[in-house]
C-alpha cells in the first residue's frame, strides 16, 4: 500500500482546498518543487498532482509548476497528474516532460470516446479519476452530479484499458473526517483493475482500515490537507502500510 502525497497545484502554488471550492483554498506553500524534493526526501514512492487552475479551465494551466516537480524529483519516483486533460496532444506533453501517469476525470464521463483513444495510444499510462457522492458519480469539479454509477462506469474504464481508478468520496474530501472504506472495497472488488483511496485520510487509523483490505486491490492513498497540516505524519503512515502489508 502507497502512501501517495498531493500536491494541488493553483496559481503556481501549492494549496489544499475544502470540499473542491477554489475560494476555500489554503497555500501551504510558494515552492511545488522545493514540496517535491520534501516528499521524495521522506520516502515518498509516488506523488499526485492536480493542476487546480486546468480542472475549472478544461484545459492546463500550471505547467510551470508541474515542470518544476518533474524537475525535482527526477525519475526517482512515478509522478502522476489530473486536472483540465482534455486532449491528446496534452497528454503527449505531458509524459514528454516526465510524467508517468496522467489521470483523466471529468473528460472520461463526458466523452468516453477521448479516454478509449487515450488508452489506446498511451497504453499504461492512463489512470481515471471518479469522483462519487453516495455511489453517483460527480464531474466538472464536484460541481455537477450525474446519473451514473460508479462501479458501472469503472467496469466500462477498465475495459478501455485504463492503468488504474483513483477514487474519491467527494463528501470527505479535505474535510479530515476518514476514508469511506466500504464504498472504496465496494468498487475493488468489482475491478481488476487497482484502485487508488483518495479523499478524507485524516490519521493512522485510516491508513490501518485501508491496509486491512488492500488484498481486495486497493494498492494506495492519497493524501493531502491531512500530511500538510500535521493530524498524518508520512513517514509513520508509510512505514505502518509497509509493516500492515508484510503480515500475515
Amino acid at each position: 500500500m502507497l502512501i501517495i502525497p498531493a500536491i494541488d497545484l493553483k496559481d503556481g502554488h501549492c494549496v489544499r482546498l475544502k470540499q473542491g471550492e477554489m475560494d476555500q483554498a489554503t497555500v501551504f506553500s510558494e515552492d511545488p518543487g522545493a514540496m517535491a524534493a520534501h516528499w521524495v526526501a521522506q520516502g515518498a514512492r509516488r506523488l499526485h498532482l492536480v493542476d487546480l487552475n486546468g480542472a475549472f479551465a478544461g484545459k492546463p494551466k500550471n505547467e510551470e509548476a508541474i515542470k518544476a516537480v518533474v524537475a525535482a524529483v527526477g525519475d526517482q519516483i512515478p509522478v502522476q497528474l489530473g486536472g483540465g486533460i482534455r486532449d491528446l496532444d496534452t497528454i503527449e506533453r505531458y509524459l514528454d516532460d516526465g510524467l508517468s501517469y496522467v489521470i483523466i476525470g471529468t473528460a472520461a464521463v463526458k466523452t468516453p470516446g477521448f479516454l478509449h483513444d487515450a488508452c489506446y495510444a498511451f497504453p499504461g499510462h492512463i489512470m481515471v479519476a471518479l469522483d462519487a457522492k453516495g455511489g453517483k458519480v460527480a464531474v466538472d469539479g464536484w460541481s455537477k452530479m450525474t446519473g451514473h454509477d460508479v462501479v458501472d462506469l469503472a467496469l466500462k474504464f477498465q475495459d478501455y484499458g485504463v492503468e488504474a481508478i483513483i477514487y474519491t468520496d467527494i463528501g470527505r474530501d479535505g474535510m479530515l473526517s476518514g476514508v469511506n472504506v466500504e464504498a472504496t472495497v465496494a468498487l475493488a472488488k468489482a475491478l481488476s483493475v487497482p484502485v487508488i483511496a483518495s479523499g478524507g485520510i485524516a490519521a493512522l487509523d485510516d491508513v490501518r482500515n485501508l491496509c486491512a483490505v488492500a488484498h481486495e486491490g486497493i494498492t494506495g492513498a492519497i493524501s493531502g490537507r491531512a500530511l500538510y497540516e500535521g493530524t498524518l505524519d508520512f513517514t509513520q503512515a508509510q512505514a505502518l502500510a509497509d509493516k500492515l502489508s508484510e503480515s500475515p
